[in-house]
């Protein structure tokens, strides 16, 4: 049985979602966790690897477990095996329960996954936003584990000119930290900021896939831009020169949360994630 997992956390504390001996991270004790439930060893696959200190309110993962498994969910000796939509029901109850009071990661829902459907090679979007305070925004206390500062007044309508403008299909090796043998082609599908009513400047980041760091390092060219050190243009000649810069920097993980993951019909999930398998290729 395959399970939808919808996961949100707090990342100030892990050190990123990937499982890595010694450390502790958002993989690692979900799977611990869900160990001690279903017994063996667990392994959630997700929809995008978030670095450390990156939160999520709209993460999704999911989880294959075997029948024995599925019948060790119900609680109490002698209980009957359950039905999919139960077992999967009581998972994200009995996680919880391990999980204990006031976890800084929970399971929001579970559900019997869909045919074809893989959390990570199904999906067709990731959706991030990323908080900053400047000079001109009103400080928080309670907003500070998820919001980066910078000095001085940020001009939010040449950033937001300079994100729109970056929306589409390009290389963005430019902003991307390189690994090796992978694509850095991505569709930018959304991104803008606008201010809220504390005065923080918030940006909407929705594309296909990201690439390592690609969120903070588009935000770090939009702070430049906003501070009159780079010109709108700018961030479009610095990602079609496809090469890293010291004209903008990475901003801190502390102020980007992924907040959703969007999927195609139950009916493209298969054909989907075969799609998404392949090397990504500009046209």
């Amino acid at each position: 049985m395959r399970i939808r997992l919808d996961i949100a956390y707090d990342g100030t504390a892990f050190r990123g979602w990937a499982r890595q001996p010694g450390l502790r991270t958002v993989q690692g004790t979900l799977e611990d966790a869900l160990a001690r439930i279903v017994g063996g060893a667990p392994r959630l696959v997700v929809a995008g690897r978030t670095d450390a200190g990156v939160h999520a309110t709209g993460q999704v993962a999911h989880l294959d477990l075997d029948p024995e498994q599925v019948r060790r969910l119900p609680r109490g000796r002698g209980a009957a095996a359950p039905e999919p939509d139960e077992a999967a029901t009581a998972l994200a109850g009995r996680v919880r329960g391990v999980l204990g009071a006031y976890p800084d990661v929970t399971v929001r829902s579970t559900a019997v996954a869909p045919e074809g459907f893989d959390a990570r090679f199904s999906a067709v979007w990731r959706r991030y936003e990323y908080r900053i305070a400047d000079g001109a925004a009103r400080y928080e206390p309670l907003e500070r584990l998820r919001t980066t500062s910078v000095r001085g007044a940020l001009d939010v309508r040449s950033m937001d000119a300079a994100a729109r403008s970056l929306i589409g299909l390009h290389d963005f090796a430019a902003y991307c930290k390189p690994r090796d043998e992978a694509t850095t082609i991505r569709t930018l599908l959304e991104f803008d900021w606008r201010r809220t009513d504390d005065g923080v400047l918030l940006a909407h980041v929705r594309a296909d896939a990201f690439c390592h760091s690609m969120v903070r390092a588009l935000v770090g060219a939009c702070v430049a831009v906003g501070e009159g050190r780079l010109g709108v243009d700018e961030v479009v000649s610095i990602r079609d020169g496809a090469v890293r810069t010291s004209e903008t920097k990475v901003l801190a993980a502390r102020g980007l949360t992924l907040t959703a993951v969007g999927y195609p019909a139950a009916d493209l999930l298969a054909d989907r994630a075969e799609q998404t398998r392949r090397r990504r290729d500009q046209e």
